[in-house]
Parts: structure tokens; sequence; C-alpha cells
């Protein structure tokens, strides 16, 4: 529910189902508690709730037949609705199938008005709400991605939402991590990946400076300024912008490619996100 701190240690308070209060001392808090941050919330009050922009992300996974490689991913559609396809996991079933992920994102507003819902990461999907986004709307070769979703049982649904980026995550022996510190729209694999990535600056800030406070800074100045532009950047659609940009110019559709955008435009967009990101190559590989 909060923190508090002195010089020497930090205080995590917590509220039990039972409405007791706890306290737990410890040297730091690392505040993980998502994009409805409790801590985040005490040091900005004034910040109000998630910004949505009118999208709705719909993701399930059932076990389906593999398509092209069987490592394939399809990304479809346009400004109004996107459908997304990738396996996941595949355990060497007997019949051949593998776990298929699926997100269908629809434009449902234009952003002026609240989300329906508040956002929760575990609020179950309507099929009836999906559906009307689906049908008569992606054709595909590869499998046809109504009788997927229909298939699914459970799926859940999450808003495109986020806050916007804060100047100051550190306060003494309190910080800030993953979507406490900077929910974005899930696009570009980057919600959780740079948590992760969070998590590593912070482990290694941590342990080459004795002085908790000055190493919990010494992170998010590592940090702060590149995940702040992650979220504005995802905004603009991030890696999947150069969906949108062919569709603007190309609403009706194409022949070829290159008559709608070059080849080094497009791969522009998206290596520039990646370096952003840290996924390029060179980062990746990049000895730690």
């Amino acid at each position: 529910t909060g923190v508090s701190q002195d010089g020497s240690a930090a205080t995590a308070l917590f509220q039990s189902a039972g409405n007791d209060e706890i306290e737990t001392d410890g040297d730091a808090i690392i505040a993980c508690d998502g994009i409805h941050s409790a801590v985040r919330k005490q040091f900005y009050p004034d910040q109000g709730d998630p910004k949505w922009n009118g999208i709705m992300l719909w993701r399930g996974a059932c076990l389906w037949d593999p398509f092209l490689s069987g490592r394939s991913m399809v990304i479809a559609g346009g400004m109004d609705a996107k459908l997304v396809l990738y396996p996941i996991a595949n355990d060497d079933r007997s019949d051949g199938k593998v776990l298929m992920n699926w997100a269908v994102a629809a434009k449902m507003g234009d952003g002026s008005t609240p989300m329906p819902r508040r956002e929760d990461w575990n609020r179950e999907g309507v099929m009836s709400e999906l559906l009307p986004f689906v049908e008569d709307t992606f054709s595909l070769d590869v499998l046809d991605p109504l009788a997927l979703i229909r298939e699914t049982g459970t799926f859940y649904e999450y808003p495109m939402c986020d806050r916007d980026p804060v100047a100051q995550w550190t306060f003494d022996r309190v910080t800030l991590l993953g979507d406490a510190a900077h929910p974005m729209y899930p696009v570009g694999s980057n919600g959780a990946s740079q948590a992760v990535l969070d998590a590593r600056a912070l482990a290694d800030k941590l342990a080459a400076n004795g002085d908790i406070a000055a190493a919990l800074k010494a992170y998010e100045n590592d940090r702060l300024a590149t995940t702040s532009e992650i979220v504005l950047t995802n905004r603009s659609g991030g890696p999947e912008r150069v969906i949108d940009l062919v569709n603007q110019r190309a609403p009706d559709g194409f022949d070829e490619l290159s008559d709608v955008a070059t080849r080094d435009e497009l791969e522009g967009v998206v290596k520039g996100y990646s370096q952003l990101a840290g996924f390029a190559k060179e980062d990746v590989n990049a000895p730690r």
C-alpha cells in the first residue's frame, strides 16, 4: 500500500486479505507493482488513471497445426485491426500440434473516452466483443484465424494503455521497476523484456556500488531515458509502424511492396526500434 524510509532502511507497507496492516523492513524497496503501482502513486499522487488510446488487445493460445517453417510468425491487418500469430511451445506431441499464440488489436474508439473496464492482466475476454473484428477481416493462406480463435478456450483482454514518462524513479532507498516505472503499449515485445533489462541493470549497479541509494540512482540514470523513449515510440506503433505506413499509402492493397515503400525505409523503422529497445544483434551478443 505504500512505503516509508529513513537514512538507513526502507519499510514496505502491506494490507492483508483480512485488512491487517503489515510492515516489512529492508535495505531498499524495488517497486515492481505494475501499472497501478501504489508506490508510484505515492510519489506521483496526481498522475490519474492509465491513458487508453481506444485500442483493445485480445490474446489467447490454442493447440494448432504448425504453418510454414513451424517457427514462422504472421503480422496481418492495418490501422483498424491487426492480427499476430506465432507458436510458443512444441512439446513433440504425437499429433504434431503446437501451442499457437494469437493476438488481435482493434480500434474501439479514439481514446477520448474512458476504458470500458479497468485494465487488468487477468481479465478474461468476451468472444462476442472480439469476433466482429475478426470475421471477414483477415484472410490467410497458412491457417484460418477465425477457427483458431473460436477453438481457444479462455483468452484475455488488454486495453492499449500506458502512462506518461516521469522524470524520476528513485527516491533515496526506493525505486520503480518494470510497469511501475514505464508502463507502455504492448507492442514490440517490450512489456516484459524491458523489465528484464531493468532488473539486469539494477543488479549490476547494486553489485558494483556499496552505497544503495547511489546504486539505485545509477540504475535510474541507466534506464529511465531509454524506456521513456520506448513508451513514446510505442504510441506511434513501434516496429509495427511499417504496417501502418504501408496501409496509409496503399489502403486498397498493392502488387509490389517496393512500389509503396523502399526496403531501406522499412528496415530503418525496424532496425531503429531494435537499437532503441536493446534488441539489435550487437547489443544482444555483447559480452556482459
